[in-house]
């Protein structure tokens, strides 16, 4: 665990364990969200073929993810590390243009 703090810049386990209980809540949620939407978009397991329905779900979660990841980071109290957490994996899927100081 250690290593993981050095690398993430974190003092205490308390922060690990936030920072591990927002991961989780977030990823949750988002796949939770996503199933209700892709419904709303007319598109179901039993009216589409099993891959457009997954390629939709999974192409909402992510920016459902990316929303709430930054949300829950708030209410935990840790929206700094969250905020530049997201920030190096946007910029890493190609927009990094959006951050630039």
């Amino acid at each position: 665990m250690k290593k993981l703090k050095d690398r993430w810049g974190i003092d205490s386990n308390w922060q690990l364990f936030i920072i591990f209980l927002v991961f989780a809540i977030t990823g949750s949620t988002a796949a939770k969200l996503a199933s209700p939407l892709v419904n709303f978009l007319g598109i179901t397991q039993e009216s589409s073929h099993w891959s457009v329905y997954w390629f939709a779900r999974i192409f909402l979660i992510f920016p459902i993810y990316q929303l709430l990841l930054v949300f829950f980071g708030w209410i935990f109290g840790q929206f700094q590390f969250f905020w530049a957490f997201e920030k190096k994996m946007l910029s890493r899927f190609g927009f990094g243009k959006v951050f630039k100081n």
